[in-house]
């Protein structure tokens, strides 16, 4: 059976992609390709992959395997599904990880490289969205003080624009944790709000129309963001647009961003040294958002704690 891991990255409209993927399991398993997302996974599947001692990892991780070899076993004998489609970003890591260390999924090469051998090296595609990045941080930062989180000091965000790693990194560490998979990169900007096109691309055969139009999870708004910070400080007017949307960034930050993303593009371009594919809507110009509530959806972020990652 093919399998494709779809990994994330978070604030890149996984659950979205994700309810897509829902609405439209019946019709996706008729043609063969079955299904798993947030729902499956982590509700016990995923459980003691990413345990932290090796002692307690070995154990758990040949009961993993032998769940996940029976799961996929049933799909094929008992509804003929050819392909396996696994879609949870937290596969990943975790958004507060990355804003606590201030750099971009550092664990990232570990955690996959155990879910691979979670599926007994049967791992024929990952695929990862990426963003721009001044827009991922300014997503993920917004994202977790709307969870509860302290507004990050100034000083946290010049970390956050001066960090070490970019979306390269991330890709070369996903390259050699999969090193038998095809690695598939599709940025958020080509591909947001369409995620029949996103899963076309993926499995290179045509994917059922998308009716669903909500775009779920939304970045919160400045208004929603002042709502939930002037009670905690009494802070709120330091927040502050473009626009509706909060930006933690001074400019010459989201410049540097920018052109830390414009080089990882020019890279993906020009081949990622022969470790990914680049793969891009090419009929689009720019992201089309649907409408929706800003606030649907927030919960599948929350469950992040429910699948076990290193500290």
């Amino acid at each position: 059976m093919k399998t494709v891991l779809h990994i994330g990255a978070h604030r890149t409209g996984t659950t979205s992609f994700q309810a897509y993927l829902s609405r439209n399991r019946w019709s996706l398993l008729a043609q063969g390709v079955a299904c798993w997302g947030p729902s499956v996974t982590r509700k016990g599947l995923f459980a003691g992959i990413q345990q932290s001692t090796p002692m307690a990892r070995r154990s758990a991780m040949g009961r993993a395997r032998g769940r996940l070899m029976l799961r996929r076993h049933k799909l094929g004998t008992e509804h003929g599904a050819h392909t396996l489609l696994v879609s949870d970003e937290n596969m990943m890591g975790t958004m507060s990880r990355n804003m606590r260390r201030a750099r971009l999924y550092d664990d990232v090469g570990e955690r996959l490289a155990r879910f691979v051998a979670a599926f007994d090296g049967q791992v024929d595609t990952v695929v990862v969205n990426i963003r721009a990045l001044d827009n991922y941080w300014a997503s993920a930062t917004a994202h977790c003080v709307l969870q509860g989180h302290a507004l990050p000091e100034r000083g946290a965000m010049a970390r956050l624009a001066d960090g070490p790693r970019s979306w390269r990194d991330v890709i070369s560490d996903i390259a050699c944790a999969a090193s038998d998979a095809d690695i598939q990169v599709l940025p958020f900007e080509r591909f947001a709000g369409q995620p029949d096109r996103q899963l076309s691309a993926m499995l290179g055969q045509p994917a059922p129309r998308d009716s669903g139009g909500d775009w779920l999870n939304r970045r919160p708004t400045l208004a929603q963001l002042r709502e939930v910070v002037q009670p905690r400080i009494g802070a709120a007017d330091i927040m502050r647009g473009p626009g509706d949307r909060w930006s933690p960034f001074l400019r010459a930050e989201v410049a540097a961003l920018r052109e830390a993303y414009a080089d990882d593009m020019f890279w993906l371009t020009a081949g990622a040294s022969g470790l990914a594919t680049l793969t891009e809507d090419l009929d689009r110009t720019e992201a089309e958002w649907p409408t929706g509530p800003l606030t649907k959806g927030q919960g599948n972020d929350i469950k992040q704690r429910r699948m076990a990652h290193p500290r």
